[in-house]
């Protein structure tokens, strides 16, 4: 797929990842429609983006959550600039630590965020892409949606229903002009990262991408007609063992246990980024993707 001239609709785009996507959507000549749910972030981002002509940059403020705010998008994007072309699910909720102590609140957002937000938002637009000549749904998924990994329970199996989702998807829309792909990126470095992942992170001596690493092979994943790619090595290794091989990489996980026990218990019993205080006293979800 070739980007110039499409329209391109991408979610969580106040956040680090969303944002870095729109910057090389926009150098690509691509036209940007972005979605969040704090305005305020959205305003920022749109103003650190100015230098770009505006008539290809458009802000929408919506709760991906909200069955009427789905709606309102739905239409906003038919009657943008002809249709958007290209779907960008990036929005995305991550709340490291054990499980135990996971509330029920956090696992149900964790599911309503990263998995039912996409799907739904996938299910109101897909008969407009339907009409296009070329388009295309790409999901920012994770490295942990092939290799489930500890601390991470909640997110893993949401990220594996990401990739399920697309795949089964790309296979039945197969005879149609839209194209389905799926990115799996490694750790990276946005605001969804709490203190404790950045500590175990340092300490397991993982490789932390930058957003705009993603961004570029988001764009590469797209301009390739890649279906599913993860970001960086050796976690492709990781990925593609753990589907063959699995007590290898479980192993190898498991010796790495006490360490990745002593953050995720660092972390508490209520993790940071679970909901900030908007100044109209209403909840806002963090919406940076990794």
């Amino acid at each position: 797929m070739k980007l110039r001239d499409k329209n391109v609709l991408i979610t969580g785009g106040a956040g680090g990842i969303g944002s870095a996507i729109a910057r090389e959507m926009l150098s690509a000549g691509a036209a940007v429609m972005l979605v969040d749910r704090d305005p305020e972030a959205l305003e920022r981002t749109a103003g650190n983006l100015a230098a770009e002509p505006q008539d290809r940059l458009a802000t929408i403020t919506c709760d991906l959550t909200d069955c009427r705010d789905l709606e309102r998008l739905r239409r906003e994007a038919r009657d943008w600039r002809g249709g958007v072309d290209v779907l960008i699910n990036a929005a995305g909720v991550n709340h490291f630590g054990l499980f135990i102590k996971q509330s029920p609140a956090q696992l149900e957002q964790t599911l309503a965020i990263n998995v039912l937000a996409p799907m739904k938002l996938c299910h109101v637009l897909l008969p407009n892409l339907l009409k296009k000549p070329e388009a295309a749904v790409l999901n920012i998924g994770s490295v942990f949606g092939s290799i489930g990994y500890p601390g991470y329970a909640a997110y893993a199996a949401s990220k594996f229903a990401v990739r399920g989702f697309t795949e089964s998807l790309r296979r039945e829309l197969a005879d149609t002009q839209v194209s389905f792909h799926c990115i799996a990126p490694r750790a990276t470095r946005t605001g969804i990262n709490s203190a404790a992942v950045d500590a175990m992170n340092e300490a397991l001596g993982n490789h932390v991408d930058s957003p705009d690493a993603v961004a570029r092979a988001v764009c590469r994943t797209l301009e390739k007609g890649r279906g599913f790619a993860v970001v960086g090595w050796p976690e492709k290794l990781f990925a593609r063992l753990n589907a063959l091989l699995p007590g290898i990489v479980e192993r190898a996980i498991v010796r790495q246990l006490p360490l990745i026990r002593k953050c995720a218990r660092s972390q508490g019993e209520s993790p940071p980024g679970l909901a900030t205080r908007m100044k109209d006293g209403s909840n806002k979800l963090r919406s940076q993707a990794t």
